[in-house]
Protein backbone atom coordinates (compact mmCIF):
# COMPACT_ATOMS: atom_id res chain seq x y z
CA UNK A 1 0.00 0.00 0.00
CA UNK A 2 1.30 3.48 -1.19
CA UNK A 3 1.60 5.80 2.09
CA UNK A 4 2.94 9.22 1.59
CA UNK A 5 4.67 10.41 5.09
CA UNK A 6 3.38 13.64 7.24
CA UNK A 7 6.39 15.54 5.09
CA UNK A 8 4.97 14.56 1.78
CA UNK A 9 1.29 14.94 2.43
CA UNK A 10 1.60 18.51 3.63
CA UNK A 11 3.53 19.58 0.53
CA UNK A 12 -0.15 21.14 -1.08
CA UNK A 13 -0.31 23.06 2.42
CA UNK A 14 3.44 24.63 2.17
CA UNK A 15 3.04 25.54 -1.30
CA UNK A 16 -0.74 27.08 -0.66
CA UNK A 17 1.14 29.08 2.26
CA UNK A 18 4.02 29.98 0.28
CA UNK A 19 2.05 31.06 -2.64
CA UNK A 20 0.23 33.26 0.34
CA UNK A 21 3.19 35.07 1.50
CA UNK A 22 4.63 35.49 -1.78
CA UNK A 23 1.98 37.85 -3.65
CA UNK A 24 1.61 41.10 -2.25
CA UNK A 25 -1.84 41.36 -2.47
CA UNK A 26 -3.49 38.18 -1.52
CA UNK A 27 -6.90 39.04 -1.47
CA UNK A 28 -6.27 41.10 -4.74
CA UNK A 29 -5.15 38.00 -6.35
CA UNK A 30 -7.97 35.59 -5.19
CA UNK A 31 -10.54 38.09 -6.31
CA UNK A 32 -9.06 38.19 -9.83
CA UNK A 33 -8.11 34.28 -10.21
CA UNK A 34 -11.16 32.67 -8.22
CA UNK A 35 -14.15 32.53 -10.14
CA UNK A 36 -16.34 32.69 -7.34
CA UNK A 37 -14.88 35.88 -6.32
CA UNK A 38 -14.42 37.39 -9.95
CA UNK A 39 -17.65 36.51 -11.13
CA UNK A 40 -19.34 38.26 -7.89
CA UNK A 41 -17.39 41.62 -8.65
CA UNK A 42 -18.64 41.45 -12.26
CA UNK A 43 -21.94 41.56 -10.95
CA UNK A 44 -21.49 44.34 -8.89
CA UNK A 45 -19.82 46.34 -10.85
CA UNK A 46 -22.05 46.10 -13.90
CA UNK A 47 -24.96 47.69 -11.36
CA UNK A 48 -22.90 51.34 -11.92
CA UNK A 49 -23.59 50.77 -15.99
CA UNK A 50 -27.30 50.61 -15.04
CA UNK A 51 -27.37 53.15 -12.49
CA UNK A 52 -26.24 55.79 -15.14
CA UNK A 53 -28.95 54.91 -17.67
CA UNK A 54 -31.60 56.04 -15.02
CA UNK A 55 -33.05 59.64 -15.48
CA UNK A 56 -31.08 62.18 -13.73
CA UNK A 57 -33.06 64.39 -11.31
CA UNK A 58 -32.85 67.04 -14.13
CA UNK A 59 -34.76 65.50 -16.36
CA UNK A 60 -38.04 65.82 -13.60
CA UNK A 61 -37.68 61.80 -12.84
CA UNK A 62 -39.30 60.99 -9.57
CA UNK A 63 -37.67 57.09 -10.07
CA UNK A 64 -34.46 59.04 -9.52
CA UNK A 65 -35.25 60.61 -5.90
CA UNK A 66 -36.75 57.16 -4.95
CA UNK A 67 -33.56 55.24 -5.82
CA UNK A 68 -31.14 57.73 -4.27
CA UNK A 69 -32.99 57.12 -1.17
CA UNK A 70 -33.05 52.93 -1.15
CA UNK A 71 -29.73 53.40 -2.31
CA UNK A 72 -28.57 55.53 0.56
CA UNK A 73 -30.31 52.81 2.58
CA UNK A 74 -28.78 50.28 1.39
CA UNK A 75 -25.49 50.96 2.03
CA UNK A 76 -26.38 52.05 5.58
CA UNK A 77 -27.74 48.83 6.38
CA UNK A 78 -24.69 46.97 4.72
CA UNK A 79 -22.11 48.90 6.78
CA UNK A 80 -23.94 48.37 9.89
CA UNK A 81 -24.11 44.83 8.93
CA UNK A 82 -20.30 44.74 7.85
CA UNK A 83 -19.10 46.44 10.85
CA UNK A 84 -21.17 43.89 13.56
CA UNK A 85 -19.88 40.41 11.06
CA UNK A 86 -16.25 41.80 11.74
CA UNK A 87 -16.11 42.06 15.11
CA UNK A 88 -17.97 39.19 15.88
CA UNK A 89 -16.73 36.84 13.46
CA UNK A 90 -13.36 34.55 13.63
CA UNK A 91 -13.03 32.96 10.20
CA UNK A 92 -12.73 35.32 7.33
CA UNK A 93 -14.06 32.71 4.93
CA UNK A 94 -17.33 33.41 7.05
CA UNK A 95 -16.78 36.86 6.88
CA UNK A 96 -17.09 37.18 2.99
CA UNK A 97 -19.73 34.62 2.52
CA UNK A 98 -21.51 36.69 4.82
CA UNK A 99 -20.98 40.02 3.23
CA UNK A 100 -21.67 38.82 -0.01
CA UNK A 101 -24.93 37.58 1.04
CA UNK A 102 -26.01 40.74 2.58
CA UNK A 103 -24.31 42.83 -0.38
CA UNK A 104 -27.18 40.57 -2.40
CA UNK A 105 -29.94 41.05 -1.08
CA UNK A 106 -29.64 44.75 -0.54
CA UNK A 107 -28.39 44.62 -4.02
CA UNK A 108 -31.63 42.73 -5.41
CA UNK A 109 -33.89 45.70 -3.02
CA UNK A 110 -31.79 48.48 -5.19
CA UNK A 111 -32.69 47.25 -8.41
CA UNK A 112 -36.61 46.53 -7.63
CA UNK A 113 -36.93 50.04 -7.69
CA UNK A 114 -35.67 50.51 -10.83
CA UNK A 115 -37.30 47.72 -12.83
CA UNK A 116 -38.54 44.06 -11.40
CA UNK A 117 -37.19 42.22 -14.26
CA UNK A 118 -34.19 43.83 -13.41
CA UNK A 119 -34.18 42.74 -10.05
CA UNK A 120 -35.41 39.06 -11.62
CA UNK A 121 -31.90 38.58 -13.82
CA UNK A 122 -29.68 39.76 -10.84
CA UNK A 123 -31.20 36.92 -8.93
CA UNK A 124 -30.54 34.89 -11.63
CA UNK A 125 -27.43 35.65 -12.06
CA UNK A 126 -26.81 35.02 -8.71
CA UNK A 127 -27.67 31.43 -8.87
CA UNK A 128 -25.68 30.75 -11.95
CA UNK A 129 -22.73 31.66 -9.88
CA UNK A 130 -23.56 29.76 -6.88
CA UNK A 131 -24.07 26.69 -9.46
CA UNK A 132 -20.99 27.22 -11.69
CA UNK A 133 -18.18 28.58 -8.71
CA UNK A 134 -17.85 27.76 -5.39
CA UNK A 135 -16.10 29.77 -2.76
CA UNK A 136 -12.58 29.06 -2.27
CA UNK A 137 -11.24 27.19 0.97
CA UNK A 138 -8.36 28.82 3.00
CA UNK A 139 -5.08 28.07 1.64
CA UNK A 140 -2.85 29.97 3.99
CA UNK A 141 0.16 28.72 5.68
CA UNK A 142 -0.50 25.88 8.44
CA UNK A 143 0.85 22.41 9.66
CA UNK A 144 -1.83 20.08 8.38
CA UNK A 145 -1.44 18.15 6.00
CA UNK A 146 -3.72 16.94 2.91
CA UNK A 147 -4.46 13.25 2.45
CA UNK A 148 -5.86 10.59 1.31
CA UNK A 149 -7.45 7.50 3.59
CA UNK A 150 -4.69 5.43 2.32
CA UNK A 151 -2.80 7.65 3.66
CA UNK A 152 -4.50 8.31 6.43
CA UNK A 153 -4.82 4.81 7.43
CA UNK A 154 -0.90 3.91 6.52
CA UNK A 155 -0.18 6.64 8.80
CA UNK A 156 -1.93 5.69 11.62
CA UNK A 157 -0.82 1.51 11.57
CA UNK A 158 2.09 1.55 9.50
CA UNK A 159 4.30 4.77 10.61
CA UNK A 160 3.20 5.78 13.75
CA UNK A 161 5.51 8.82 13.51
CA UNK A 162 3.38 10.59 15.92
CA UNK A 163 0.65 9.01 18.61
CA UNK A 164 -2.40 11.59 17.90
CA UNK A 165 -3.65 12.69 14.65
CA UNK A 166 -6.50 15.01 15.19
CA UNK A 167 -8.04 14.77 11.56
CA UNK A 168 -10.83 17.10 9.90
CA UNK A 169 -13.15 15.41 7.02
CA UNK A 170 -14.76 18.17 5.05
CA UNK A 171 -15.96 18.18 1.03
CA UNK A 172 -15.35 20.83 -1.25
CA UNK A 173 -19.35 21.56 -2.00
CA UNK A 174 -20.15 22.40 1.49
CA UNK A 175 -20.23 26.16 2.35
CA UNK A 176 -19.72 25.08 6.04
CA UNK A 177 -16.75 23.39 5.40
CA UNK A 178 -15.64 25.89 3.09
CA UNK A 179 -16.06 28.91 5.85
CA UNK A 180 -14.62 26.37 8.49
CA UNK A 181 -11.49 25.82 6.72
CA UNK A 182 -9.37 28.43 8.34
CA UNK A 183 -9.81 26.71 11.96
CA UNK A 184 -7.77 23.60 11.45
CA UNK A 185 -4.28 25.14 9.66
CA UNK A 186 -4.34 27.50 12.23
CA UNK A 187 -4.65 25.49 15.19
CA UNK A 188 -1.95 23.23 13.76
CA UNK A 189 -0.01 26.45 14.05
CA UNK A 190 -0.11 26.53 17.45
CA UNK A 191 -0.72 22.91 18.61
CA UNK A 192 1.44 20.48 16.38
CA UNK A 193 4.31 18.77 17.83
CA UNK A 194 6.16 15.26 17.91
CA UNK A 195 3.05 14.08 19.98
CA UNK A 196 -0.04 15.37 17.77
CA UNK A 197 -0.51 15.90 13.67
CA UNK A 198 -3.06 17.74 11.96
CA UNK A 199 -4.87 16.48 9.09
CA UNK A 200 -7.35 17.07 6.34
CA UNK A 201 -9.30 14.79 4.41
CA UNK A 202 -11.93 15.53 1.83
CA UNK A 203 -14.61 12.74 1.73
CA UNK A 204 -16.06 14.85 -1.06
CA UNK A 205 -13.42 12.85 -3.44
CA UNK A 206 -13.75 9.34 -1.54
CA UNK A 207 -17.38 8.83 -0.59
CA UNK A 208 -16.48 5.29 0.74
CA UNK A 209 -14.61 6.47 3.37
CA UNK A 210 -16.97 8.45 4.67
CA UNK A 211 -19.35 5.19 5.81
CA UNK A 212 -15.63 3.46 7.24
CA UNK A 213 -15.50 6.67 9.39
CA UNK A 214 -19.24 6.80 10.31
CA UNK A 215 -19.75 10.45 8.92
CA UNK A 216 -22.79 11.23 6.98
CA UNK A 217 -21.68 13.13 3.75
CA UNK A 218 -24.55 15.18 4.16
CA UNK A 219 -25.24 17.19 7.43
CA UNK A 220 -22.36 17.49 10.45
CA UNK A 221 -20.11 18.12 7.97
CA UNK A 222 -16.55 19.02 9.13
CA UNK A 223 -16.36 16.17 11.38
CA UNK A 224 -13.11 16.21 13.48
CA UNK A 225 -12.09 13.19 14.69
CA UNK A 226 -9.23 12.44 17.54
CA UNK A 227 -7.37 9.17 16.70
CA UNK A 228 -4.71 7.29 19.50
CA UNK A 229 -2.51 5.68 16.92
CA UNK A 230 -5.62 3.58 15.28
CA UNK A 231 -8.49 3.89 18.14
CA UNK A 232 -10.91 6.84 17.87
CA UNK A 233 -10.16 8.88 21.39
CA UNK A 234 -13.32 11.23 20.43
CA UNK A 235 -14.84 13.39 17.59
CA UNK A 236 -16.82 16.10 17.28
CA UNK A 237 -19.70 16.84 16.68
CA UNK A 238 -20.34 13.46 18.60
CA UNK A 239 -23.23 11.03 17.46
CA UNK A 240 -25.63 11.87 19.47
CA UNK A 241 -29.39 12.58 19.78
CA UNK A 242 -28.67 16.19 20.72
CA UNK A 243 -26.22 16.40 18.22
CA UNK A 244 -28.45 15.80 15.31
CA UNK A 245 -30.60 18.85 16.08
CA UNK A 246 -28.07 21.64 17.18
CA UNK A 247 -24.91 21.78 16.12
CA UNK A 248 -22.71 24.81 17.79
CA UNK A 249 -20.68 26.85 14.92
CA UNK A 250 -16.87 25.31 14.70
CA UNK A 251 -14.31 27.93 16.22
CA UNK A 252 -10.38 27.56 17.57
CA UNK A 253 -11.72 28.40 20.96
CA UNK A 254 -14.58 24.94 20.54
CA UNK A 255 -12.40 22.50 19.26
CA UNK A 256 -9.62 23.68 21.74
CA UNK A 257 -11.48 22.93 24.28
CA UNK A 258 -13.68 19.77 23.08
CA UNK A 259 -9.65 17.87 22.12
CA UNK A 260 -8.18 19.08 25.13
CA UNK A 261 -5.56 20.44 22.77
CA UNK A 262 -3.88 22.85 25.82
CA UNK A 263 -3.43 19.94 28.02
CA UNK A 264 -1.95 17.64 25.74
CA UNK A 265 0.32 20.65 24.68
CA UNK A 266 1.15 21.19 28.47
CA UNK A 267 2.24 17.78 28.63
CA UNK A 268 4.03 17.26 25.94
CA UNK A 269 6.39 20.64 26.63
CA UNK A 270 6.53 19.10 30.51
CA UNK A 271 8.30 15.60 29.81
CA UNK A 272 9.78 17.55 26.81
CA UNK A 273 11.53 19.99 29.95
CA UNK A 274 12.08 17.10 32.06
CA UNK A 275 14.75 15.53 29.76
CA UNK A 276 16.69 18.72 29.26
CA UNK A 277 20.25 18.21 30.16
CA UNK A 278 19.71 14.61 31.09
CA UNK A 279 21.99 12.33 29.54
CA UNK A 280 20.43 10.33 26.13
CA UNK A 281 17.71 12.49 26.00
CA UNK A 282 16.39 13.48 22.59
CA UNK A 283 17.14 16.61 20.89
CA UNK A 284 14.40 19.06 21.55
CA UNK A 285 12.68 20.21 18.77
CA UNK A 286 12.45 23.91 19.20
CA UNK A 287 10.96 24.42 15.92
CA UNK A 288 7.57 23.91 17.23
CA UNK A 289 7.76 25.57 20.74
CA UNK A 290 7.44 29.46 21.66
CA UNK A 291 9.26 31.67 23.49
CA UNK A 292 7.72 30.66 26.65
CA UNK A 293 8.79 27.20 26.37
CA UNK A 294 12.32 27.80 25.36
CA UNK A 295 12.87 29.91 28.10
CA UNK A 296 11.38 26.93 30.68
CA UNK A 297 14.09 24.77 29.01
CA UNK A 298 16.58 27.42 29.58
CA UNK A 299 16.02 27.45 33.14
CA UNK A 300 15.46 23.63 33.65
CA UNK A 301 19.35 23.34 31.74
CA UNK A 302 20.57 25.97 33.96
CA UNK A 303 19.02 24.42 36.94
CA UNK A 304 20.59 21.04 36.60
CA UNK A 305 23.73 21.92 35.32
CA UNK A 306 26.98 20.68 36.98
CA UNK A 307 28.79 22.64 39.36
CA UNK A 308 32.12 23.48 38.41
CA UNK A 309 34.87 21.66 40.35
Amino acid sequence: MEVATATEASAPAASGGASWRSHPFPWLDAAISEPYYFLHLVAFFSYFAIRSSVPSADDGGELHSRLLRREIQAVLIFLVLFVVKIVKEENWETFIADSLLYAKGLLLAVTLVINSWLSFSYLLGFVVIYAVAQQPPYDGPGHSNHLTPLQLEGLLTEEPTTRFWLVEFRTSFSGTCIQASRVLPELSNIYSNKNISFGIVDIGHFPNAAAKFGISMWDHLPTYILFDKTTEVTRFPEITSESKVFVPKVTKKLLCQHFDLDRRLIEYLSRLACTVGHPGSPPVPFQYLPLPCLMLFLANYILNMPSAP
